[in-house]
């Protein structure tokens, strides 16, 4: 297992037992009020969903070329925010040996 896969799936972990935590005390309802109750969580809230669309634009080539379904990655994103996206890099990150290129991840 590459250096990137480690590192990507101890980001993962700590992302999701916080999500986890986050969840337990505020509720998805607490955790949304938080970001619109004022500008600053608002821009932060802004800020995630314009990354989480530009992943989800290179994702859904990426799958497509890998003749990949990009469907249930697109719904997992939407439904977890950024847990999504890095389950999907760390089962379909590039592999050295095929030269990077999108869709030649398997």
């Amino acid at each position: 297992m590459n250096m990137q896969r480690v590192l990507l799936i101890a980001i993962l972990f700590a992302f999701t037992a916080l999500t986890v935590l986050a969840l337990i005390q505020h509720s998805v309802a607490g955790i949304f009020g938080h970001q619109f109750a004022n500008l600053a969580g608002m821009q932060v809230f802004i800020d995630l969903v314009i990354a989480l669309v530009l992943f989800l634009v290179w994702m859904w080539r990426d799958a497509r070329v890998a003749g990949r379904n990009p469907w249930p990655w697109t719904l997992l994103t939407l439904v977890t925010g950024s847990i999504g996206p890095l389950i999907y890099l760390i089962l379909y990150l590039p592999k050295p040996d095929r030269g990077g290129e999108p869709g030649n991840s398997r």
